[in-house]
């Protein structure tokens, strides 16, 4: 159980400095466009999903190794072991999508409900971001 504690609190936070560094970046980038504020706006939102969908890949390869390795748990459902498949629960946890073809048993629990957990305060931090990127940049209109 220690382990998995330590391997979850890993990937909770790579992927909540991942997310730190993704907006950090795109808050001083977004300014320095030599573009239209309005494409600036667009530049945050691909720059945040494409840092949403990184996050969401450090879980999938969390789950890879979990599902691969003794003592952790399974998945079970529509699931065949693939780094695939585990990057699809990935995305559907993250986002709280939760279709529930797959289903985690064991230790996997607990990462599952700490990504969907991630998942919702970094969207709504993303969410924060953009409506302050947004208010700066549409002034500048």
């Amino acid at each position: 159980m220690i382990v998995t504690i330590f391997l979850n609190s890993i990937l909770v936070a790579v992927a909540v400095l991942v997310h730190y560094e993704a907006l950090s970046q795109l808050s001083t980038i977004i300014p320095q466009l030599p573009i239209r504020p309005r494409m600036r706006v667009l530049v945050g939102v691909f720059g945040t999903l494409v840092a949403h969908v990184v996050e969401m890949w450090i879980f999938a390869f969390g789950y890879y190794f979990m599902v691969h390795s003794e003592g952790f748990g399974s998945l079970r459902g529509a699931f065949d072991n693939s780094l695939l498949d585990c990057s699809y629960f990935s995305f559907v946890t993250y986002t709280s999508l939760g279709f529930g073809d797959i289903e985690p048993l064991g230790n996997l629990r607990f990462l599952t409900g700490l990504e969907a957990l991630t998942g919702l305060v970094l969207i709504t931090w993303t969410a924060s971001f953009m409506f302050i990127e947004m208010q700066k940049l549409w002034k500048d209109k």
